[in-house]
């Protein structure tokens, strides 16, 4: 079958070279004297029988090659981007064969070759895009709607939340699910559970502590929480990064990432991916105080300005009180003054009470 597949690409290649060579013959034939046209095909024909079946298998057989070594995702996408670029092509042949010559010859294989490969090169791209396309395509469906109450078993009732490594080192995930806010599940893929025993295995002692931490926290979140939590293995083969991964994973599947990772925070954003920031919540639900109000606080710190002191509330908000910095290690009844909302959180500005 090997031998028989070569003889036909030898045949295919052959005659692909005769009939191109012996197409720009004639067009070398308009400018010679008539006399001349027969010896030139003549001459077109065997070279271009000689470079195709000389060029055409070893151009087969490296296209072979290249498409072996692809894996599934990336050989479908050239398969639809091709099928997508021919068609394009096959739909401009016509207009193009109304050129003047040679143009009308040259212009549609010029056309072809350029949007095959534009159409392959977008498919690599962007795959993800274009499944997010096709899926968004419905079809005007007359079926009768299901009667209100029954529910498919064999449909998921609940989507899933993609957990970051900084989200499950942090830890407070627990305490979140535990409280039954959460209604999707969670979800780990692989390869950031693979980060974090990598982590956990680092030489460094704080980097394998924060490692273990997470292990730790996903052990409980499987033992004790109420939330289903699944390790997934679904990857990413085109994407190398853990971030890109997480990104590219969250866009195939339309759910959302839980993280406290600024950076993930923006590029997740940016892509139109959910981002369900700890920070933020945390952020939240911190109580709300009004210029005016009374608190009592502990100063355990000078401020950055001078006469400044610093404390904490309770939930971690700081407090930063004029003429603090007389007062260190002492409780102070404080009148709030203004209240000041950073992307690192919530300060409050405060005096003394006189």
């Amino acid at each position: 079958m090997k031998r028989g597949a070569k003889l036909l690409v030898q045949v295919a290649g052959a005659t692909l070279g005769i009939a191109v060579l012996v197409t720009l013959g004639d067009l070398v034939a308009i400018y010679t004297d008539v006399a001349s046209l027969q010896i030139i095909r003549l001459i077109s024909g065997i070279i271009g029988f000689g470079l195709g079946i000389l060029l055409v298998p070893q151009m087969v057989a490296g296209m072979l090659g290249g498409l072996r070594r692809l894996s599934a995702d990336a050989l479908a996408t050239t398969l639809i981007g091709a099928l997508i670029g021919l068609t394009a092509s096959a739909l401009l042949a016509y207009p193009l064969s109304f050129l003047s010559s040679p143009l009308r010859i040259v212009a549609p294989i010029a056309a072809a070759i350029c949007i095959t490969y534009l159409a392959i090169t977008i498919m690599h791209d962007r795959p993800h895009d274009f499944m997010e396309w096709v899926k968004s395509i419905r079809p005007i469906s007359t079926a009768t709607p299901p009667v209100t109450g029954i529910v498919d078993t064999n449909t998921p009732t609940r989507k899933s939340i993609l957990l970051d490594t900084s989200v499950i080192i942090d830890g407070r995930i627990t305490d979140i699910s535990k409280t039954g806010f959460l209604t999707a599940s969670l979800m780990v893929p692989n390869f950031v559970l693979n980060e974090l025993q990598y982590i956990a295995d680092s030489g460094d002692a704080l980097r394998r502590k924060r490692g273990r931490r997470g292990l730790e926290v996903l052990n409980v979140l499987q033992a004790e929480c109420p939330i289903p939590l699944e390790i997934t293995d679904i990857d990413v083969s085109e994407v190398r990064e853990v971030d890109s991964k997480l990104v590219a994973l969250a866009r195939h599947l339309s759910v959302p990432i839980m993280t406290n990772d600024y950076n993930l925070n923006r590029v997740a954003g940016l892509q139109g991916v959910t981002v369900l920031n700890l920070n933020d919540l945390a952020n939240a639900v911190k109580a709300a105080y009004l210029p005016g109000e009374e608190l009592t606080v502990k100063v355990i710190q000078e401020g950055r300005e001078h006469g400044q002191g610093v404390g904490y509330l309770e939930d971690g908000t700081m407090v930063v009180i004029e003429e603090g910095r007389y007062h260190l290690n002492r409780m102070l009844e404080v009148i709030v003054t203004k209240v000041l909302q950073t992307s690192a959180g919530r300060m409050i500005f405060a005096k003394i009470v006189e």
